[in-house]
């Protein structure tokens, strides 16, 4: 029964644009569905999110945050993402789609894989989690369902930053639990953190996975997978299918060790650690047929008749048309007839030329059969492995098998400069053998000038450095006698200076002819701003007053101070006075003179002490201001000290 006719979304169109058609997966997280975009009429896989989640604002926040950062990454191993929307109720992602099969599509198929099998769909895996590494994204949920292998044999990824753990709102059943925590690292399942490592670790299970048929921890329940995640190292996979190479053992001990700090750090390392491996390896390696395979692909040496297949090229699953397999026939020459008498002799020559004729008819087919290979296969050959390699190298390496190269140069965030990105036809592809590879070499890293923008004015500065695809970082000023105010004097780096795209360049810009700033303190304010406006200056007052010494309204402060340097159009700031603070005096009279004057000190009064010349007393007699009346903060308050007789 088509359980798609019985969802509601199909036949509907989202956001007038995505007409659904069918319903093709079903996930914890979301649902895909074939979908045409009736604007650019192209067919797309649409990933709705489930309403359980749709209702949780910040999930879809981050949901539509991480779809927006995963479109930047554009690489031929990513399964690309074209738009984001909402409609009513649904959430969604547009997407590349992909006709083919997943990689656990073809492992049910198929069982274990030989290893250049195996590893032609590694390293394009190993690709696309490189370009996600080095732009700061962790998959975190790397597994066979989310590896697609499209018609063509391209190998991609999809999910990429968008797997995140899911609860129970989820409705995720048991199966699609265990089937995810196969592939967890240690750390994900002992603190939650996942990085690169982790990425790294699901890298090795697949790997062990293709190469066995297995996954290496198979627990009856979700828990004793994770308990053997934890306690239990990955086993070499030829403990269950002997005779493969240790140098695979290696491969999965390194990228699946329990330890993270073990492990290479990202995927870019692994997939130079994997190209090593398997550069050691011998073609017998290589196409060995693990005992894990389904019937078919077995060699039955054992046979008359030994059934070749030959090895499927990088991503050939189900619904993938492959060679035929070629097959070979131990033909025994025929024995020698008996010796008899010499009445039989006719007979000895009727068997002659029966021989005769079957081996002239042999020979006829198989000249025929090698006129029809030569049509149908011998004029062509298969794209040899070359990505990775340096230019020279991979150009001697296609003139080896007859082939021209044509260069084509583009920048990569991945692969080192001078090596090969990838070929068109792809690695394994069939062509003629005097056919024409196209090689894309890297330029290492995109690079842009800084742009020359000493002496422009500041925003005009900004947009051009903008436009070179780079970023304005700090702006700082320093006075100028020769640079207008507001032009650009230098930038960090200088003119010329390659550097990557979206890299800061600081600027320093002109404050113009320094000028002394003039003293208004004890100025009226409005008189203090007349000076400042006809030095070239800019006033503003602040909004509290304060009291001091100076008259009510006069200037108090004033911020740059007098002798400080400011630029032309500086804004300089001024404060008002409330007049001095009326203080209430103390009655010190008959106090300690020394007691009374530290008194009146403390509250802010100068004080003076009237003493006679001769025989001066200890004890104030008189005090200038009364007791109890008030004056001003800072006025003079006399003391009187009588003489001793």
């Amino acid at each position: 029964m088509d359980t798609t006719l019985q969802d509601p979304l199909v036949g509907q169109v989202l956001d007038g644009r995505y007409r659904v058609d069918a319903r093709i997966a079903v996930g914890g997280m979301a649902t895909v569905y074939r979908a045409l975009d009736t604007r650019l009429d192209r067919v797309v896989a649409l990933k709705v999110m489930h309403p359980s989640l749709a209702a949780d604002a910040a999930f879809v926040e981050r949901f539509i945050r991480e779809a927006k950062s995963v479109a930047r990454l554009a690489h031929t191993n990513v399964v690309g993402v074209f738009d984001q929307g909402t409609d009513g109720g649904y959430v969604f992602l547009a997407m590349e789609y992909v006709a083919g099969c997943t990689l656990r599509d073809v492992l049910r198929e198929r069982g274990a894989l030989q290893p250049r099998a195996a590893l032609d769909i590694l390293e394009p895996m190993l690709a696309a989690l490189g370009a996600a590494h080095r732009a700061g994204f962790v998959h975190r949920d790397v597994k066979p369902e989310n590896v697609l292998i499209g018609d063509d044999g391209r190998v991609k990824v999809a999910d990429f930053g968008l797997a995140r753990p899911v609860d129970a709102a989820t409705g995720t059943d048991t199966q699609s639990i265990m089937g995810t925590v196969s592939y967890l690292a240690p750390e994900q399942i002992e603190h939650g953190s996942a990085d690169t490592r982790a990425d790294v670790y699901a890298c090795g299970v697949v790997l062990y996975e293709m190469l066995t048929g297995a996954k290496p921890h198979d627990g009856g329940t979700p828990a004793q997978i994770l308990f053997q995640h934890l306690h239990e190292d990955v086993p070499p996979p030829s403990a269950v299918a002997p005779g493969l190479a240790p140098g695979l053992d290696g491969l999965v001990a390194r990228a699946a060790a329990r330890e993270p700090e073990r492990r290479p750090p990202d995927a870019v390392e692994l997939l130079g650690v994997v190209r090593a491996a398997r550069a050691a390896l011998t073609d017998a390696e290589l196409d060995r047929v693990p005992p894990g395979a389904r019937d078919g692909e077995r060699d039955r040496s054992e046979d008359r008749t030994t059934v070749i297949a030959r090895p499927p090229a990088a991503g050939a699953g189900p619904g993938h048309q492959a060679d035929a397999p070629g097959r070979t026939s131990r033909l025994e020459r025929p024995p020698a007839p008996p010796a008899g008498p010499a009445g039989a002799g006719w007979r000895d020559r009727l068997r002659r030329r029966r021989l005769l004729a079957l081996i002239a008819a042999v020979l006829v087919a198989l000249g025929v059969g090698a006129g029809v290979w030569y049509i149908s296969a011998g004029q062509f050959t298969k794209v040899p492995g070359v990505i990775g390699l340096p230019q020279a190298e991979a150009e001697r390496k296609l003139d080896g098998e007859g082939l021209d190269a044509e260069i084509v140069r583009e920048f990569s965030d991945v692969v080192p400069k001078g090596k090969v990105i990838e070929t068109d036809p792809g690695v394994g592809e069939r062509i003629r053998n005097t056919g024409t590879v196209t090689l894309r070499i890297s330029q290492g890293p995109p690079r842009t000038e800084v742009p020359n923008v000493v002496g422009m004015p500041l925003t005009e500065a900004k947009a051009k450095i903008k436009d070179a695809g780079l970023t304005v970082g700090k702006v700082t000023r320093r006075f100028s006698d020769e640079t207008p105010a507001g032009r650009v004097l230098a930038t960090d780096p200088g003119a010329g200076t390659e550097r990557r795209p979206d890299s800061a360049v600081a600027l320093t810009v002109s404050k113009g002819e320094p000028i002394d700033v003039p003293d208004v303190i004890g100025d009226p304010g409005a008189d203090a701003e007349s000076d400042l406006h006809e030095a070239g200056f800019k006033v503003e007052f602040a909004e509290e007053r304060v009291f001091s010494e100076q008259d009510a309204g006069a200037v108090a402060e004033q911020s740059p101070a007098e002798g400080e340097q400011a630029a032309r159009g500086d804004t300089i700031t001024l404060t008002l006075s409330k007049g001095p603070r009326m203080i209430e005096v103390p009655d010190v009279e008959g106090d300690d003179v020394d007691d009374a004057q530290e008194e009146l000190e403390a509250l802010g009064f100068e004080v003076h002490v009237d003493r006679p010349l001769l025989f001066p007393g200890k004890t104030v007699t008189d005090q200038s201001v009364d007791a109890g009346e008030k004056a001003p903060e800072g006025s003079e308050i006399t003391l009187k000290v009588k003489g001793v007789l």
